[in-house]
């Protein structure tokens, strides 16, 4: 069969089975994302059929895919709003930071993956799945709720720590010395400074320039600009993804809107063959043995994401019903889980096996934490209603004797 042919009918096969799967996935209300990875496992190396024509042509959408998963993101916050996240909610950023970077980096090292093993398995375990998490609050009707801004507050630092984080983790797998890797940091954080700075003074002088009435000729403009700073951050060594969540800053208002709405089925389309791929590169047979570590590292990082969400609702003056509620939100992870995964998986090949059953495990259970941690912590904190003793029976009256006027007089009285 002709390579023309053969990419044609295996890229129709694959949108399809994601169109299929996604529309099961929205009539169960999960989220979509373990299907796609389990599809992935099908179609990739040691699946049920293989794919070979079209292999060349995932892995370029999957980096588009992660590309506009950040762009997207970054829209959704403006530069004033993540500076005032990071102001009120630092202490809860580090709090989480420690909480669920812990069992990721000890796991990696008693797994004997070493130092760089621990950065990247950290990184998996530490940050959550805002896509799925935003998912589920529109869902369950909570996106007024109180608790709501604490849960986007944690989200908004995680990922403004990505572009602090990833360019770490890209120089620790390229093997870059302490020099190259201190250069590489301070290139990093001076691009996000200059980015947030400039949002900030001159936000909407970037946003007029971008401005079209025409919906295609924004398009163009947003998506290509996305693609250009993209490459070039990585060619800075900092995140290709990290330069697209700084595009979506930069950008505010009805110009931000606008692109959102007009790169939101893009976006769809992308990541899902992102998680495909991710699939693709991970032979099933793989994952039964780190099955069982990725269950254990799915409880602990569950009860530490609750732990998070329930100090940072009580710093936040939230009762207790609303303490239970923002911790089980923050369980799910997802798509930054599988982009670290798919950066170290190069360096640490067994880390890719335990990120996709770990993801599979949690995206999976976050919509159901979110839903009944609250309840389930109602049950089992609930205080035993004291019995209260049962009034005595009603004694015989008992004669009292008195005097009155000299003569004596008998007085009955009640018990």
């Amino acid at each position: 069969m002709h390579h023309t042919t053969a990419l044609l009918i295996e890229l129709g096969a694959i949108i399809l089975a994601l169109g299929l799967l996604g529309r099961l996935a929205g009539r169960v209300g999960f989220s979509p994302i373990p299907l796609y990875l389990l599809a992935g496992l099908a179609f990739g190396h040691g699946g049920i059929l293989p794919l070979q024509a079209s292999e060349d042509f995932v892995a370029t959408g999957a980096e588009i895919g992660v590309i506009l998963l950040l762009l997207l993101l970054g829209l959704e916050y403006s530069a004033s709003e993540l500076v005032t996240s990071l102001k009120t909610q630092y202490p809860s950023g580090a709090v989480d930071f420690v909480l669920n970077t812990a069992p990721g980096a000890g796991a990696a090292l008693l797994l004997g993956w070493g130092p760089v093993g621990a950065v990247a398995l950290a990184g998996v375990t530490w940050i959550s799945s805002s896509g799925v998490i935003a998912k589920v609050l529109g869902d369950l009707g909570r996106l007024g709720n109180r608790e709501t801004p604490v849960v986007l507050g944690i989200l908004v630092i995680e990922d403004l720590a990505m572009a602090v984080y990833l360019p770490i983790l890209t120089a620790l797998l390229a093997g870059v010395s302490l020099a190259g890797g201190a250069v590489t940091l301070l290139i990093s954080l001076g691009t996000v400074g200059a980015v947030l700075y400039v949002a900030l003074r001159h936000g909407r002088l970037i946003s007029r320039a971008v401005s079209s009435d025409n919906a295609e000729m924004l398009l163009l403009v947003v998506l290509g600009l996305t693609l250009l700073v993209a490459g070039l951050a990585q060619e800075l060594q900092v995140s290709a993804a990290v330069g697209a969540f700084l595009v979506g800053i930069a950008l505010s208002g009805e110009v931000a809107e606008g692109a959102a709405s007009l790169l939101t089925p893009l976006r769809d389309l992308f990541a899902a063959v992102f998680f495909v791929f991710f699939g693709l590169s991970t032979d099933p047979a793989d994952i039964p043995p780190v099955l069982l570590p990725a269950l254990l590292l799915a409880v602990a990082t569950a009860l530490t994401k609750v732990a998070t969400g329930w100090y940072a609702a009580r710093r936040a003056g939230i009762r207790g019903k609303g303490r239970w509620r923002a911790g089980g939100t923050l369980v799910a992870r997802g798509e930054f889980s599988i982009v670290i995964a798919g950066l170290a998986v190069g360096v640490e090949p067994r880390i890719g096996p335990l990120a996709t059953a770990y993801v599979l495990i949690l995206v999976v259970v976050g919509p159901l934490t979110a839903r009944y941690t609250e309840p389930l912590a109602g049950l089992l904190t609930r205080r035993p209603k004291s019995r209260v003793p049962a009034a005595p029976s009603p004694a015989a009256p008992s004669p009292v004797h008195a005097e009155e006027d000299g003569q004596s007089v008998t007085v009955t009285v009640d018990a």
